[in-house]
């Protein structure tokens, strides 16, 4: 784990990748706040692009927590049977489309406590929601935000608790929105777990990585 990187040099970070990709956006596909819960749920152990796979065709015959009751879950499971613990998810997404309906008008709550009641919703899904769909700053720690923020020293901790409350703590306020994206992104293309892209990196002289490859 790296030290805690200082203001000014995680300042310079941001500022660096606010100039390369001003306006980071997530890579699941989605058309409204449900659609959005649902992708986020199914993502977990998955990639964004097979569950983009998967639900582009659900999304264009559902869109709401009723549309998705009446389909039903194995109709559901067609859809998404190519996606790891299809079943488990499918459940899940009956159970808390049917919550929606029956507690919550059919509308998608923005508090995180409302979502992460929600079946199958955890406070990393509930963030992406909160900050995709409201544009809250909040912090969605997957594995590629824990290690680049442990590798670089913009947000070190031992669990994904840790790495969140130091993103908020750290991260200069004109950032928060957008450091999720940032993060998961460069994690994601960039600072790789097997063979991180160092030479190419748009940081490399800023970050606390002790490997870095040449």
């Amino acid at each position: 784990m790296a030290k805690q990187l200082d203001y000014h040099t995680i300042h310079e970070i941001f500022t660096r990748f606010h100039a390369a990709e001003p306006e980071p956006k997530g890579e699941l596909d989605h058309v409204n706040a449900y659609t959005l819960v649902v992708a986020v749920a199914l993502s977990a152990q998955a990639t964004d692009a097979g569950v983009n796979k998967a639900t582009r065709k659900l999304f264009q015959i559902v869109t709401t927590p009723q549309q998705m009751l009446e389909l039903g879950e194995e109709r559901l499971i067609e859809h998404i049977k190519t996606i790891g613990l299809y079943r488990n998810k499918a459940r899940n997404v009956m159970k808390l489309s049917r919550i929606l309906v029956e507690q919550y008008g059919g509308e998608v709550p923005n508090s995180r406590a409302a979502l992460q009641s929600l079946p199958g919703v955890g406070r990393k899904t509930a963030n992406v929601v909160l900050n995709m769909w409201w544009h809250y700053p909040a912090q969605a720690v997957d594995t590629h935000i824990f290690r680049f923020g442990n590798r670089s020293g913009v947000a070190p901790g031992k669990d994904v608790d840790a790495v969140e409350r130091a993103i908020e703590d750290n991260i200069p306020v004109d950032f928060q929105q957008h450091a999720h994206h940032w993060m998961i992104l460069h994690g994601r293309y960039h600072c790789k777990a097997r063979k991180p892209m160092c030479p190419t990196c748009l940081i490399r002289d800023l970050c606390q990585y002790e490997d870095k490859t040449v």
